[in-house]
């Protein structure tokens, strides 16, 4: 019976659905994957009640629900840390990172590939790991 508050748009809504489905709370209709909506969940045992809001909000009214499942970003804003303060985190194995992508016109310019490479390096992946102590995870 608890309240919980999952991210109103698609994605966001989706694979806060697959990590209720991965701690056991929920099980999500076989062909459902990241776009899974409420109307998704086949099995409810614990009759949660899920509300999808705007994801900025989340952590504003974490204190008025039972559960919220946050985007990183926005819990990082709203001084939380996500590697202490979550019960269920997605792991390191995550399929949902960030891509650098460019349009086919730009993808070869000096410019990108200059990017790409910093974005690759060894001094990124050393800050990432210590700013966000664990809660961001360099892709490599």
């Amino acid at each position: 019976g608890a309240n919980v508050v999952i991210p109103n748009d698609a994605t966001n809504g989706g694979r806060a659905l697959l990590l209720l489905q991965k701690a056991g709370l929920i099980t999500l209709k076989d062909d459902a994957g990241i776009t899974a909506t409420a109307r998704d969940i086949a099995e409810n045992p614990k009759s949660i009640k899920i509300r999808e809001l705007e994801a900025a909000t989340l952590a504003r009214v974490l204190t008025q629900v039972d559960l919220a499942l946050i985007n990183t970003n926005y819990a990082l804003e709203a001084k939380l840390n996500p590697t202490q303060d979550a019960l269920i985190i997605e792991g390191n194995d995550s399929p949902y990172v960030n891509i650098l992508v460019a349009r086919p016109d730009n993808k070869d310019s000096a410019a990108m590939q200059k990017l790409a490479k910093a974005l690759n390096s060894a001094e990124v992946k050393a800050f990432i790991q210590e700013k966000y102590q664990g809660a961001v995870v360099p892709a490599f």
